[in-house]
């Protein structure tokens, strides 16, 4: 199983780079950001100065949106990084939140989501694509390689990604939720005459190791409850959309009646006060909560599931400590090297 970690490109920029240093040193598979521009700082030239200096991790958006950027534009920042740091990108995209939100837009249709997944990626390898009524491609990008990987929830979204994604993101820790999901893109993709094998599953939540005591639990809980909050925005969406009849598990659904709304200023924040409605239950489930041997039952679940790599976000008070548990008691045990002598 291959691990990353998301943060947010907060002030000062030398923060995020260290943490994507320390990631790196420790073994980490990839590094990947939010991408809301107003909130934070932009991610793709902080990108630049974490491949100048790791030498392993993959990094990419969770997750850019069709709105906010131009996509050939979009096509053209990975595909120079890639010429510059050897393809060690990854696009992740999605209809779009925060970004778009924040500038009173709205999320993107899926039909634009599908089009923007062709036109980035096929540009970005450096192949002629259609957009607005011209063939286009980037010339001096035929050794580039970029994967797209499409971050969905709802249905439809789900069938789209099944159809056309390179990876599949779920932000979400549930293995309930999970299962169900994963299945759900597997069984589009089968449909549309792919090998569902094919498709990377990225599960991403908050991790938080703890000492195993009450008092920890306790704590790590408020530091990732905002978790429940963002994914809420998600869920209030299928909701409005599709009403009871969208399909998805009422484990999901069920804990958004309480909520009354979403301040972004406060967006993927420890400490917010727009995620008091979610419960202690949601927040156990949703996310990646207790000892080093809790975090590796849960994960074991996730590779039962058929997930390909675990995301950790690290937005909560223990970033270093958290890193340095995986270095030290998860990804040595879940990625255990072969025997050098048999």
């Amino acid at each position: 199983m291959d691990f990353g970690v998301v943060l947010q490109t907060t002030p000062p920029s030398a923060r995020v780079v260290e943490l994507a240093q320390q990631a790196d040193r420790y073994g980490f598979d990839y590094v990947w950001t939010f991408d809301s521009h107003i909130l934070w700082q932009d991610p793709y030239p902080i990108y630049s100065q974490i491949l100048d200096r790791t030498r392993n991790v993959v990094v990419g958006p969770m997750v850019t949106n069709p709105a906010t950027r131009d996509w050939t534009v979009t096509a053209s920042l990975f595909a120079t990084l890639n010429e510059m740091y050897g393809n060690r990108t990854v696009c992740g995209i999605g209809r779009g939140d925060s970004a778009v939100r924040v500038t009173n837009g709205r999320p993107s249709t899926l039909a634009t989501l599908r089009e923007s997944v062709g036109v980035i990626r096929g540009m970005a390898n450096g192949e002629t694509v259609d957009f607005n009524g011209s063939s286009l491609r980037l010339p001096w990008a035929s050794k580039s390689e970029l994967e797209v990987w499409v971050a969905a929830y709802g249905p439809k979204a789900l069938a789209l990604t099944g159809e056309v994604a390179d990876g599949y993101i779920l932000q979400l820790g549930d293995p309930q939720i999970a299962k169900w999901m994963i299945a759900a893109v597997r069984d589009a993709a089968t449909k549309a005459g792919r090998d569902p094998d094919s498709i990377t599953m990225c599960v991403a939540a908050p991790a938080y190791v703890t000492d195993g005591s009450d008092d920890a639990l306790a704590h790590a809980r408020d530091q990732c409850r905002w978790f429940g909050g963002m994914v809420g925005n998600h869920v209030a969406d299928i909701v409005a959309r599709y009403g009871d009849s969208s399909g998805v598990p009422a484990a999901l659904t069920d804990y958004i009646a309480a909520r009354k709304g979403y301040d972004y200023n406060q967006h993927g924040r420890a400490g917010n006060t727009h995620a008091d409605f979610v419960p202690d239950e949601i927040v156990d489930r949703f996310c990646l909560i207790g000892p080093p041997e809790e975090q590796l039952r849960r994960l074991e679940e996730y590779r039962a599931l058929g997930v390909d790599q675990f995301a950790l976000y690290l937005q909560h008070d223990a970033k270093d400590a958290t890193l340095r548990s995986y270095a030290d008691a998860v990804l040595p045990v879940i990625n255990r090297p072969d025997a050098a002598k048999s």
